[in-house]
C-alpha cells in the first residue's frame, strides 16, 4: 500500500496532489476545522501548503501593514507541526508551511521583505508559476542537498518565488539548509527528525518536468518507512507474551 500523505487545504491544491502522487504517495487533504491529533493519526506524512501569512502574535510581533492572516489555519496548522516533530512523522513544508513549522517550533519571521531587506531580487509573484526567478545556496550535507541531484554538486538551485514573508530567527533544532544571494532564509530542516524539510519556493509546481522529484520522492520514502516501522511496532506488541 502506499503511504498516506495528508496535505493541508489551501486554494491551489492541485499541482500539490500531483506531486506527491508522482512520488508514490496517496494524496489526503486535511481541513482546517479537523482535529490535530486525530489528523495526525490518519496520515503517514503530512505536507504543509503554501497560502496567506502566519499570525505574528504567534511570535510575540505585531503586525506588519501588508500582513494578511488565516486564523483557522493557524489553529490547525500550528498544533499538528508541533505534533508531527514530536512524533516524528515526516514533515515536508512548502512557503507558508515553512513558515508555519518555523513559529510552531519557537522560530520568528520576516513579515515584509521588501521593507526589510535592501535587494534586487523579487521574491514576490512570479509568472507563470514555474518561472524560474533567482538561484538559491544549498547547505551542503543537509537532507535538502540529498534530494537534490546534479545541484548538489554546484551547491546552487534555480528556484521560483512566490513569497513576501520568510523565516527571520530559526527555531530551535533546526538548521538553514538554503539562503538566497540576497540572505534570505530559503529552506530549514531539522537533522534530529527522519524526515523534517521546509522549503520557501514551490517544487510541487514542477511535477511536469521533474525538477524537484527527487524532493518528493524522498518525503514519500520517509512515510513509508515510518508506516511500516509503526507496524512493526503494533505487531510486536500483539505477540508479545503475557507476563
Amino acid at each position: 500500500m502506499k503511504p498516506t500523505i495528508g496535505i493541508t487545504r489551501c486554494s491551489k491544491l492541485e499541482d500539490y496532489i500531483e506531486a506527491v502522487k508522482r512520488a508514490g504517495g496517496e494524496p489526503l487533504v486535511l481541513e482546517p476545522g479537523d482535529d490535530p491529533r486525530q489528523s495526525l493519526d490518519r496520515v503517514d506524512g503530512v505536507l504543509l501548503s503554501g497560502g496567506p501569512d502566519v499570525d505574528p502574535g504567534l511570535y510575540g510581533a505585531p503586525p506588519h501593514p501588508t500582513t494578511v492572516i488565516d486564523r483557522d489555519r493557524d489553529m490547525f496548522e500550528v498544533p499538528l507541526s508541533r505534533d508531527a516533530v514530536a512524533r516524528d512523522v515526516p514533515l515536508f513544508a512548502i512557503c507558508r508551511g515553512v513558515q508555519v513549522l518555523n513559529v510552531a517550533a519557537g522560530g520568528t519571521l520576516v513579515q515584509d521583505i521588501p521593507s526589510a531587506i535592501e535587494s534586487e531580487l523579487d521574491h514576490r509573484i512570479q509568472e507563470p508559476k514555474q518561472a524560474p526567478a533567482h538561484d538559491v545556496r544549498i547547505t551542503p550535507d543537509t537532507v535538502l542537498a540529498s534530494t537534490l541531484g546534479a545541484a548538489q554538486q554546484l551547491d546552487t538551485c534555480r528556484v521560483n518565488s512566490r513569497h513576501h514573508q520568510a523565516v527571520e530567527r530559526v527555531a530551535p533544532s533546526f538548521v538553514v539548509s538554503a539562503v538566497s544571494t540576497d540572505g534570505v532564509i530559503e529552506a530549514i530542516e531539522r537533522p534530529e527528525s527522519q524526515f523534517c524539510v521546509g522549503v520557501q519556493w514551490h517544487p510541487e509546481n514542477f511535477w511536469r518536468t521533474g525538477e524537484f522529484d527527487g524532493l518528493f520522492e524522498a518525503f514519500v520514502r520517509a512515510a513509508l518507512k515510518h508506516r511500516e516501522a509503526l507496524h512493526v511496532r503494533r505487531v510486536g506488541k500483539q505477540i508479545e507474551p503475557a507476563k
